[in-house]
C-alpha cells in the first residue's frame, strides 16, 4: 500500500529517494514526501497528488548535499488524501521525522493523551501519534533506538516506520510489524524500503525483516535488534536475482500490458523443474512430508479468490479433496469449523495481504497445517506458512494483476495433478496429457496474444460508451467470469457483475437490453450446450453478446471471439489473457490510469 525508502550513504539523497518512490507507485498512493537532514536542520518537503507535485517543491531547493534521508508514498486511511496529513510527519520541535505504512489501532487514545499533556497536533493521521510519542521518550534521555522500543511497546496495530532524527544524523531506525520492510545492503551506502524494486539499481543483496525487529543503519553499517529487548540478531543476507528491468516497461505502453504479454514465460518458469511428463508426475518437493489433506480451505482476496475458486474445480476432480474456498476477510470474522487433517491453501500475491494473514494465523491457532502460495520471496506469507509455494512470477508492478493469477493458475494444476497422484483419482494417462499440453502452453499462447490484442483493441471500440456489463461462465470458467468483469470494473471503471450462467435468470436477466451487453466464456467443452442455451435467452431480450469461444462453435452471436483450445480446463490459460486484454484495451482508448487505477493499491495490508 504505502511505500517506503530510506537511504544512509554517498550519493545526494533526495535524487536517490525520489527515484526509488517512483518505483514504488505501482502501489498506490495520493501523496508524498521527503525528510532530510542537512546543515544541522531537518528538512521535510510534502505534497498531495503524484511525485510530479512533489519534484515541484523541490525545484530551487539545494538537496545535493543531504547523504542521508526518507520518503514516503500514503494512501489514505486516516485523515483527507491532503498535503497536511502527507507523510513525513513531525515531533512539536521538528527534530525528528517519521514515515509509517500500517494502522496505529490505538492512536486516539494515545492521541488523547498527549494533548492532555500540552502536544499539538498538525494533522488527522494515525502516524503522527508516533512522532510525538517518540519525542516525549528522547526527552526523557533516552537514546533513539531504546526510545523507538519504548514507543513501540505503547501501540497497537501494524507498522513499518522509519525515523530520521537531529539526534542522529546520518542515521536511519526502522522497524516493522505486520507490514514490509526490507533492508538493501550496498557498499559504503544502505537502504530501506517496503518493497525490493526500490532500491534495486543500487544492490541485489536484501535482508528480509521480521515482525518485531528494529533495524539501524548508517551509510558503513546496519544492525537488527528485537523490538522489545533490543538484543541484537543475527540476519542472513540474501542475493535477488532478478534485475531492474523487471521493474520496467520494456518498450510497452504499460505495465500492465507487459504483464499480460509475459504469460507464456510465467507458465514456463513455473513449470521448470516441477514436471516430469513420462512419468505423469507433477514434482512439488515442498510438500513432502504433508498429508493429503481431509479438507482444504482456500483463502484468499480479489483476484487471488478467484484462482482459489478456479482451483477448487480441479482439486475435487482431479484429487477427490473436498475444498471449500473462503474471502478472507469473511473467514477471518467467523468461527471456522477446522478439523484434525484439515489443510488452509492461503493464496496472496504480495504475501502481504492482511485479511489473507489474518486467516492464516486464524487456522494455524486452531491447530490446521498452512500452505502459502505466493510470488514474493521472504513475505509473510511466505514465512508464516508451514509450507510456501512459490510463484515465481517476477514482480507484477500493474495494480491490476494479470500474470499473477495465470502463475496461481499454473500452481494449483500442478498441485491438484499432486494430490491427484497421491489419491489415485486421476489417472497416469490424463496425468501425461495434462502435463503435455501444459508445457505446450506458452508456444502457443505467445502465438497468439498478438492476435488477442487485435481483437481486444477492436471490442473496446465498439462497447466504448456502455455503462455495464455481465459476464457468464459456467464450472471453471466461472471464476473466470467473476475476473473478467473484477478487471473491467478495476481499470475502465465500467460497472461489471461476473454470474454463473445458470444463476442469471435468477435475476439478472431482468437487466438485459441492447444497451446492456453480455461477455460469455463458451469453451467447447460438456457444458457448452447449456452456455449456448443461456445466451439464447440474452438474444431473445435483445442483448449483444460478446462469446470468448473454440474454432468451429456453432454459434450465432454479435461476436465471436476463438481461442485455440488446450485440454481439459487448460483452455482457461488462453481465455484468461483475453479477458484481461479486453480489460485493458478499453481503460486504455478511455483515457483511464491503466497502471494506478483510482483509489486501488496493490498490496492490501490493511483491512
Amino acid at each position: 500500500m504505502c511505500g517506503i525508502i530510506g537511504y544512509c550513504g554517498h550519493r545526494p539523497a533526495v535524487p536517490v529517494i525520489l527515484e526509488g518512490l517512483r518505483r514504488l507507485e505501482y502501489r498506490g498512493y495520493d501523496s508524498a514526501g521527503v525528510a532530510f537532514l542537512q546543515h544541522g536542520e531537518l528538512h521535510v518537503v510534502r505534497a498531495q497528488g503524484k511525485l510530479a507535485n512533489l519534484e515541484k517543491r523541490l525545484e530551487g531547493q539545494n538537496v545535493f548535499q543531504a547523504t542521508s534521508g526518507i520518503g514516503h508514498t500514503r494512501w489514505a486511511t486516516h485523515g483527507l488524501p491532503i498535503e497536511k496529513n502527507a507523510h513525513p510527519h513531525t515531533d512539536g520541535a521538528k527534530r525528528l521525522a517519521v514515515i509509517h505504512n500500517g494502522i496505529i489501532e490505538n492512536y486516539q487514545e494515545i492521541k488523547n493523551e498527549l494533548m492532555a499533556e500540552g502536544c499539538a497536533f498538525a494533522s488527522d493521521t494515525d502516524t503522527e501519534v508516533l512522532a510525538h510519542l517518540l519525542a516525549r521518550a528522547i526527552d526523557k534521555g533516552l537514546p533513539t533506538d531504546q526510545a523507538m522500543s519504548e514507543t513501540l511497546g505503547r501501540v497497537e496495530g501494524a507498522y513499518a516506520l522509519a525515523v530520521v532524527s537531529l539526534d542522529t544524523p546520518g542515521v536511519i531506525h526502522a522497524a516493522r510489524k505486520s507490514s514490509p520492510l526490507v533492508l538493501g545492503v550496498g557498499v559504503g551506502e544502505n537502504f530501506l524500503a517496503s518493497d525490493i524494486p526500490a532500491f534495486l539499481p543500487y544492490t541485489r543483496d536484501v535482508v528480509f525483516l521480521e515482525d518485531g525487529e528494529m533495524v539501524r543503519i548508517d551509510a558503513a553499517s546496519w544492525r537488527v535488534m528485537d523490538v522489545a529487548t533490543l538484543a541484537p540478531i543475527e540476519k542472513e543476507i540474501k542475493h535477488i536475482t532478478w534485475d531492474v528491468s523487471a521493474a520496467q516497461k520494456g518498450g510497452f505502453k504499460h505495465f500492465m500490458l507487459k504483464e499480460i504479454f509475459e504469460q507464456p514465460k510465467v507458465i514456463a518458469d513455473c513449470l521448470a523443474g516441477r514436471v516430469d511428463v513420462a512419468a505423469g508426475r507433477a514434482v512439488l518437493p515442498e510438500l513432502a512430508g504433508l498429508p493429503t489433506p481431509e479438507r482444504l480451505f482456500i483463502v484468499a482476496c480479489g483476484t487471488s479468490f478467484h484462482a482459489g475458486l478456479w482451483g477448487m474445480y480441479l482439486l475435487e476432480q482431479w484429487a477427490g479433496v473436498p475444498t471449500r474456498v473462503e474471502v478472507a476477510s469473511e473467514f477471518r470474522y467467523r468461527e471456522p469449523v477446522l478439523q484434525p487433517g484439515d489443510v488452509v491453501l492461503a493464496i496472496s500475491q504480495s504475501g502481504e495481504t492482511a485479511d489473507t494473514l489474518a486467516g492464516m494465523r486464524l487456522a494455524r491457532q486452531r491447530g490446521a497445517k498452512v500452505i502459502g502460495l505466493c510470488n514474493v520471496v521472504g513475505s509473510s506469507v511466505a514465512r508464516e506458512s508451514d509450507v510456501v509455494i512459490s510463484t515465481q512470477a517476477g514482480p507484477e508492478i500493474s495494480v491490476a494483476s494479470t500474470k499473477a493469477m495465470c502463475s496461481q493458475l499454473t500452481v494449483l494444476t500442478l498441485l491438484a495433478l499432486c494430490l491427484g497422484e497421491a489419491t489415485g483419482k486421476i489417472s497416469r494417462q490424463d496425468r501425461i496429457d495434462c502435463l503435455t499440453s501444459l508445457e505446450k502452453l506458452p508456444s502457443v499462447l505467445e502465438a497468439e496474444l498478438p492476435r488477442m490484442r487485435e481483437r481486444a483493441m477492436d471490442l473496446a471500440k465498439t462497447y466504448s460508451e456502455v455503462s455495464s456489463f455481465l459476464y457468464l461462465g459456467r464450472g471453471p470458467y466461472y471464476p473466470l467470469a467473476l475476473e473478467g468483469a473484477l478487471k473491467l470494473k478495476e481499470i475502465s471503471y465500467i460497472h461489471a457483475e461476473g454470474y454463473a450462467a445458470g444463476e442469471m435468470k435468477h435475476g439478472p436477466i431482468a437487466l438485459i437490453d441492447p444497451r446492456f451487453p453480455t461477455f460469455a466464456l463458451a469453451p467447447m467443452d460438456e457444458l457448452f450446450p447449456k452456455v449456448k442455451s443461456n445466451l439464447e435467452e440474452v438474444q431473445a431480450r435483445g442483448g449483444k453478446i460478446i462469446a470468448l469461444t473454440h474454432p468451429g462453435a456453432d454459434m450465432r452471436v454479435d461476436h465471436i471471439w476463438e481461442t485455440p483450445k488446450a485440454w481439459g480446463p487448460l483452455s482457461t490459460f488462453l481465455m484468461l489473457p483475453a479477458l484481461q486484454m479486453f480489460a485493458y484495451e478499453m481503460a486504455d482508448y478511455l483515457g483511464k490510469d491503466v497502471d494506478q487505477p483510482r483509489n486501488l493499491a496493490k498490496s492490501v495490508t490493511v483491512e
